[in-house]
């Protein structure tokens, strides 16, 4: 069990029909990706050629503050359905984007490599999720 499930399991709330073992692992992914595109906007940062990267930091600051976002918000026990579906949608976006951008970037740059990867798991965690609130 990981320690997000261990909090989910912690909580005196009933999830009610969300499936936990998705939820838990969208949380992780979310989290992972912040964490992942931070590092890689970073990482751009000192390249030699940072001024081409401009994009890809954008990009990256933008998946990290969706992602970690959607990762707080998924971590609490919403009755409300509507916004945890809509940062879920938009961290996939946000994820798509990111990846797509950073995948531009993977033949050049490890760390664009390792972002994009971390992307599109995180993109698939929140489809995944989204899929099986119904």
């Amino acid at each position: 069990m990981t320690h997000v499930e261990s909090m989910l399991d912690a909580h005196p709330r009933d999830l009610g029909n969300i499936d936990k073992a998705k939820l838990a692992e969208c949380i992780q992914a979310c989290f992972e990706c912040a964490q992942t595109c931070a590092a890689c906007a970073d990482a751009c940062l000192s390249e030699e050629m940072v001024a081409e990267l401009t994009k890809c930091i954008r990009t990256n600051l933008d998946c990290v503050d969706i992602c970690a976002a959607t990762g707080k918000i998924l971590s609490r026990h919403a009755s409300d359905t509507g916004t945890p579906r809509a940062v879920l949608e938009a961290c996939r976006i946000a994820c798509r984007a990111c990846a797509d951008e950073c995948g531009q970037h993977a033949s050049m740059h490890r760390h664009c490599e390792l972002c994009a990867e971390a992307c599109r798991r995180c993109e698939q965690a929140c489809a995944d999720l989204l899929a099986s609130l119904g």
